[in-house]
């Protein structure tokens, strides 16, 4: 398989931790966002969205959007699962990774954050207030819903009970983000104890952007 990725990008970050924990080798084909690859047509005639990651199978079949590569390996490959197998917890699980990657990482990506800078002409103070406001907005909510009760799994290691899901794929990269942008993590220990658990997984730990080879 080839994955179409970007060092800094949160999604390409998902399903590469989704991968690793998979066991699953992967050729890795870099997009430099910041450089505008991804809009360039050697791209866009791979993903005419424009967006990364894209995972190429060995078929030449492709798919997009994290969430629907990260469901397509659980379901080809079911074990370690990304996603409980009963239906009430799967549905949870998506939960919390909708709100992550719907709900905080459209609002804080970089085709946001560089509309505010060339359209709206804000400079890069503001910028960076408005990542934090939203990055604080949503991890509240991130929080209380993780604390919610132990049948939610908020009590358990991970986001969803004791073993990592697509839940935890998608809360990491959140949190590099947040880090990157210092935002204040204090008022979310359960959201930071679960990382800390994911970070000492060689899978997660593999992923993260400075171990990529076109890490800058």
């Amino acid at each position: 398989m080839k994955l179409y990725t970007y060092f800094r990008s949160s999604a390409s970050f998902r399903v590469r931790i989704a991968l690793n924990l998979k066991g699953l080798a992967y050729e890795p084909v870099f997009v430099h966002l910041a450089k505008g690859e991804h809009r360039q047509p050697k791209y866009t005639s791979v993903n005419a969205q424009g967006l990364v990651p894209t995972l190429e199978l060995d078929d030449g079949t492709r798919l997009t959007q994290s969430l629907a590569i990260m469901e397509w390996l659980d379901d080809q490959h079911p074990s370690p699962a990304l996603l409980p197998r009963d239906p009430l917890s799967r549905a949870q699980v998506r939960a919390i990774s909708d709100l992550i990657a719907c709900e905080i990482h459209p609002l804080n990506n970089l085709r946001t954050l560089q509309h505010l800078k060339r359209a709206l002409g804000q400079d890069e103070e503001r910028i960076n207030a408005w990542y934090r406001h939203w990055i604080a907005d949503g991890f509240a909510k991130l929080e209380a819903d993780l604390n919610r009760d132990e049948s939610r799994g908020g009590a358990g290691q991970f986001c969803y009970g004791d073993a990592p899901t697509m839940a935890d794929c998608c809360l990491v990269p959140q949190v590099f983000n947040a880090k990157r942008y210092s935002a204040d993590l204090g008022p979310y220990p359960t959201l930071m104890r679960i990382f800390e658990a994911c970070m000492k997984l060689e899978a997660f730990d593999r992923a993260q952007p400075s171990k990529q080879p076109d890490a800058e």
